[in-house]
């Protein structure tokens, strides 16, 4: 498991909107929701508020637990783009969203532990059935009765919860953004005041050298530091700022994507939408078209 993904996301988790989100979510749908890494060999929701009765009971059995982690896996395929739900031995759905910041693939929000139809009385027998193949020691008439009080909701409002998610994991990808620009470490005052000052600037025509006169370095020095404080060129951040400037812009429908490119900052309309796109992984009159204002 790649330790800087793992405490990337963990640092995400402790993000103020993405708290409150968890919070007004699971206690308005009762569902689970967990932020987790790419690589998670752990049940997502395990032990969490809302967590499935069923699903915490097989956690219990070694062999139903695998079960469960091959679902998960099925659900995590690292190189789709698009949201992807299984339904498990007991007819239980589990669905990730991918959370990305441009191309890249930094976590899933995961959901579920729900079934689509309410159990009917003989319902169980097959589920008690693959539980005796695989030797389960869990008490069947216990299982049963906790997958009986597993959550049911129609598969209508499971696809608005989905998509609830979907609009979120958009808004969440911003601070992530935000978080591989800013991480909090300690850095010279030089590049504190060279990021406030290409902040103030970024809509100027702002090459390396003028910055590194403002903070009263060589230009040579400014950039090998600044690359190992932010661990990021003085090229690429300064093109993050200006995405994430023009992401803003485009929540307004009423301003020409062409205006927007220079208002953050962009030489040519061509030169933007190809940054855009990198860090993004749309062009931006696509991505305006993801957004909720959109609709």
């Amino acid at each position: 498991m790649s330790n800087s993904n793992t405490q990337f996301i963990a640092m995400l988790s402790e993000s103020q909107i993405y708290k409150d989100y968890e919070r007004a979510f699971s206690e308005t749908t009762g569902l689970p929701l967990n932020l987790r890494p790419i690589e998670h060999w752990k049940l997502a929701h395990r032990g969490r508020k809302h967590e499935s009765p069923f699903c915490a009971l097989m956690a219990r059995s070694n062999k139903s637990c695998a079960a469960c982690l091959r679902i998960q896996q099925e659900i995590s395929n690292p190189t789709s783009h698009e949201t992807q739900s299984a339904i498990c031995f007991a007819g239980l759905c589990e669905t990730s969203v991918p959370l990305r910041v441009g191309e890249n693939l930094v976590g899933f929000l995961q959901v579920g532990e729900v079934r689509f139809r309410a159990p009917d009385k003989g319902g169980f027998g097959k589920i008690a059935e693959q539980l005796r193949e695989w030797g389960s020691s869990v008490d069947l008439t216990e299982a049963e009765g906790a997958w009986r009080r597993t959550r049911t909701i129609s598969k209508g409002q499971y696809d608005q919860i989905v998509r609830l998610l979907e609009i979120f994991a958009q808004h969440l990808a911003l601070v992530a953004n935000q978080l591989l620009i800013r991480q909090e470490r300690a850095e010279p005052p030089a590049i504190t005041r060279a990021r406030q000052f290409i902040e103030a600037h970024y809509a100027e025509e702002l090459p390396l050298q003028k910055v590194a006169r403002a903070v009263n370095m060589s230009s040579f020095y400014f950039c090998k530091v600044f690359r190992k404080v932010t661990g990021l060129t003085f090229t690429d951040y300064l093109s993050r700022v200006r995405v994430e400037k023009a992401k803003k812009l485009l929540l307004n429908p009423n301003a020409r994507v062409s205006e927007i490119a220079f208002d953050s900052g962009f030489a040519s309309i061509t030169n933007f939408n190809r940054t855009f796109k990198h860090f993004v992984g749309h062009s931006p009159t696509d991505y305006r078209e993801t957004l909720p204002s959109a609709a």
